[in-house]
C-alpha cells in the first residue's frame, strides 16, 4: 500500500461504458468528501464530461480515443499530455489494453481494477451461485490500495437542479410523482419486452407523469411512437444534452430500468431505482448504488435455471428469449406504486 501524504493528484483511468463510468461518480464523491485535499482528474471520453459537474476537486481530461489518441500513437500523446499534469498516481478502474499501454508509457504508481474474472465465471458457468463484490466495491478497493480508504456506507447526492422553462415543460402535472423509463439496454436479452412494457406504461400514466430515456435513431422512434399513445407521456429521447438529461433526472421521483446505463445514472443522482432483470443478475456486482436488493425484480430462475447467462447479456441461450417477461406486469407496477408511496 502506498502513503496516502506522498499522493495529492489521482489520475483515474474509466473510458467506457455509460454505466461503468457513471458507477465510478458515487465512488468519488465519496473519496473527495473523505478526503477533501486530494485532486482527481479523471481520464474518460469527451461525452461523459457532465457526470463529473458536481464533485470537488474532479476534473475531467478527455481521451479522444477515434480521433488525436487512437492507436498506440495516440495514447503516446495521451500520456505525454497527461504527465504535464503533474499526478502522483494511477487508478486503473478500467483495467483494459488501452489503460495497460498507459500504464507502459506512464509508470510510476499505478493500480488497477481486480475486475474478479475468475469468480464471474464461475457465476456464468453455474459452479457457484451467490453475491460478488460489487463494481462500486471494486473500484474502492483500487483507492484503499493507494492509501485512501473509502466508506460507501453514508453517501450524499448532489441537489435537484432548477430547471430551464424547456425542462420543466417536460413534467406534466407538478402534483403527481414523475417517473423516468428507460426500456432499452445494449443487448435483447437484458431487455424487457416491449409489448409487456407498453402495458406497464399505460397503467403507470393514469396517476404518474412518465419521462421516456433512450438515445439512437431506432429507440428515438420506438419512444416517439410510445409517448404518443398514453397520457402523461413524454419522450425526451435525442431532444437533451446530457447535462439537461441529468437536470431533468434530478427530479424524477423513481428511474425504471434495465440492467444499463439509465440505472447507474439514477442512482449516482440518488433516485429510487427499480431494475428489470433478465438473462443477467445482480450478484455479479452490477446493482445501482445505494438500492435495496428488493428494487431488483429478477426473471424466474426456477424457469431460466442457467441465470445469469453472462456478466454483461450477450449471451441468450435458446429458450431464454423471455426470460425478462417472466416478471408479470402486475408485479413491476406494484412494486413502482410501494416504492413511490414510501
Amino acid at each position: 500500500m502506498y502513503q496516502m501524504a506522498t499522493i495529492k493528484h489521482i489520475l483515474v483511468f474509466r473510458f467506457s461504458a455509460m454505466g461503468d463510468v457513471a458507477m465510478s461518480v458515487p465512488v468519488l464523491r465519496a473519496l473527495t468528501t473523505q478526503y477533501p485535499d486530494v485532486k482527481i482528474t479523471v481520464v474518460t471520453r469527451g461525452f461523459f464530461r457532465p457526470f463529473f459537474r458536481n464533485l470537488k476537486n474532479v476534473s475531467v481530461h478527455e481521451a479522444d480515443l477515434k480521433g488525436k489518441h487512437k492507436g498506440i500513437l495516440g495514447l503516446l500523446k495521451l500520456s505525454r499530455e497527461l504527465k504535464a499534469l503533474h499526478f502522483d498516481a494511477v487508478a486503473d478502474i478500467h483495467n483494459v489494453l488501452r489503460t495497460k499501454i498507459l500504464k507502459f508509457f506512464l509508470g510510476g504508481k499505478i493500480i488497477q481494477i481486480d475486475k474478479g474474472r475468475s469468480e464471474k465465471k464461475a457465476l456464468v458457468s453455474g459452479q457457484k451461485f451467490e453475491q460478488l463484490k460489487t463494481t462500486h466495491q471494486r473500484y474502492a478497493d483500487v483507492f484503499e490500495k493507494l492509501g485512501f480508504s473509502i466508506d460507501l456506507s453514508n453517501p450524499s447526492f448532489p441537489p435537484k437542479v432548477k430547471l430551464t422553462s424547456k425542462l420543466n415543460g417536460f413534467i406534466g402535472n407538478p402534483n403527481v410523482p414523475t417517473i423516468g423509463i428507460a426500456p432499452f439496454a445494449a443487448f435483447k436479452g437484458k431487455m424487457y419486452p416491449l409489448q409487456q412494457m407498453k402495458l406497464v406504461i399505460e397503467k403507470l400514466s393514469s396517476n404518474y407523469n412518465i419521462i421516456l430515456f433512450g438515445g439512437g435513431k431506432v429507440e428515438i422512434e420506438q419512444l416517439n411512437q410510445l409517448a404518443s399513445h398514453y397520457k402523461n407521456t413524454v419522450s425526451v429521447a435525442g431532444k437533451l444534452s446530457l447535462n439537461e438529461e441529468l437536470d431533468l433526472i434530478s427530479h424524477i421521483d423513481l428511474m425504471l430500468s434495465m440492467d444499463s446505463g439509465n440505472a447507474h445514472i439514477g442512482a449516482m443522482l440518488g433516485k429510487k431505482v427499480i431494475t428489470i432483470w433478465g438473462v443477467t443478475h445482480p450478484f455479479a456486482g452490477f446493482m445501482p448504488f445505494n438500492q435495496p436488493n428488493n428494487f431488483a425484480l429478477i426473471a424466474d430462475r426456477a424457469e431460466y435455471p442457467e441465470i445469469p447467462t453472462s456478466i454483461y447479456g450477450n449471451k441468450q441461450p435458446v429458450g431464454y428469449e423471455n426470460a425478462a417477461g417472466s416478471i408479470s406486469v402486475k408485479t413491476i407496477v406494484q412494486k413502482i406504486e410501494s416504492v413511490i408511496a414510501f
